[in-house]
């Protein structure tokens, strides 16, 4: 079941609205009680499982670690790569 976002026309109240069907038709605002709503284009992530944004440990250095305190990693693994 997909969630939507709505914007109220009337008091901008933005809201999201679980949609059970295709064909269940659009609430109205649960702030002033507004008919006229506008769908909201929403955004998703995904997740792989890794953070890709962490380079994996070079050299015994752990990345995340600021230069001034670059330590080994545990084990030799980082657990952040």
């Amino acid at each position: 079941m997909p969630i939507f976002e709505y914007a109220c026309s009337s008091c901008g109240k933005a809201f999201e609205h679980l949609a059970r069907n295709s064909r269940e038709s659009v609430p109205p605002c649960p702030k002033c009680g507004e008919k006229k709503t506008d769908k909201l284009l929403s955004t998703f992530s995904t997740s792989s499982g890794r953070d890709r944004s962490v380079p994996p440990c070079s050299e015994g250095a752990c990345p995340a670690a600021s230069d001034n305190q670059a330590q080994p990693c545990c084990g030799g693994a980082c657990p952040l790569g």
